[in-house]
């Protein structure tokens, strides 16, 4: 009896460690997934380089694409500001990006790539807001795009392509009318987090939902594992998190996997220990308006 005692507690442990493991969650992606008015937005996901998709973005891009049961599924279109040329393999990672786009379920004609000299793949050099603005214009106003997802101002790596996005952005926001007719979109940007966070693996979703489940029962709110606040008031003090189980996990690493010119060792220690392919944490950003624009 007593070595049955003793497994018993080791066994619950792991149970309950798989429950969390193995089920999505996620909180207010209404946020994202949503226009003001209630309809299914236009979602563009802005990213410098291929496999930043998979890398940092694929729990919110799954999580996204698996609301169509609750009636709001987002339309999803990516633009990638460059074809990764650094080491002069711009044409196979372009193809490497197609076939993680299509394992990520963003298909052709929703998704782009850009080869642009003002916009190479450089670890010492920022992009320009201005040549940034004018590369993202034509994509939001021809696709009428809602809601742009991308970087914030850390880069969550430091890089600084990834660390000029945001700023583009703003950049063209600012510059963009705006009316009770058509809004401009709204930015949200993925929350870096401290270094002693990043590399936790499969302890960040773990820690995450149970985060979750305690601020719901804090507040008296049925849990996100069940049900998803759909209402998109007080958005700007809201954070909408993606937490992907282990399904959605081992997804984003399938999708990495396309990107087989990139798949060096260092690689395989960030996919086998980073947070961002299991949780993602978004804040939106408040863009003022210029005043030719108004």
């Amino acid at each position: 009896m007593l070595d049955l005692a003793r497994l018993w507690l080791p066994l619950l442990a792991l149970s309950l460690v798989w429950r969390f493991l193995s089920h999505d969650a996620h909180k207010d992606l209404a946020l994202l997934s949503r226009t003001p008015s209630g309809e299914p937005a236009n979602v563009l996901l802005l990213t410098a380089h291929p496999d930043d998709e998979c890398m940092f973005f694929a729990p919110t891009v799954l999580a996204l694409h698996d609301t169509e049961e609750l009636g709001w599924r987002p339309n999803l279109y990516s633009l990638c500001l460059s074809v990764g040329n650094a080491d002069g393999l711009g044409d196979v990672r372009r193809h490497e990006l197609a076939r993680s786009l299509d394992v990520l379920g963003i298909e052709d004609g929703r998704r782009w790539v850009i080869d642009s000299p003002d916009l190479e793949d450089n670890i010492t050099a920022r992009w320009e807001p201005e040549v940034i603005s004018d590369a993202l214009r034509p994509y939001v106003l021809q696709h009428n795009i809602d809601t742009i997802l991308t970087f914030d101002d850390h880069g969550i790596s430091a890089h600084p392509n990834h660390i000029s996005l945001p700023k583009g952005v703003a950049h063209l926001l600012t510059a963009l009318p705006h009316t009770s007719a058509k809004p401009r979109p709204r930015l949200f940007t993925l929350i870096s987090v401290p270094l002693y966070e990043k590399y936790l693996g499969p302890i960040s979703p773990v820690s995450t939902k149970i985060a979750l489940s305690l601020a719901h029962l804090w507040h008296g709110r049925n849990s996100h594992f069940d049900m998803v606040d759909t209402s998109i008031s007080k958005a700007t003090t809201r954070v909408p998190v993606a937490v992907s189980g282990v399904a959605g996990y081992a997804r984003a690493l399938w999708a990495m996997m396309q990107h087989r010119s990139q798949l060096v060792w260092f690689r395989w220690l960030y996919v086998s220990f980073s947070r961002y392919l299991w949780v993602n944490e978004w804040s939106e950003i408040e863009v003022p308006q210029s005043d030719a624009a108004q």
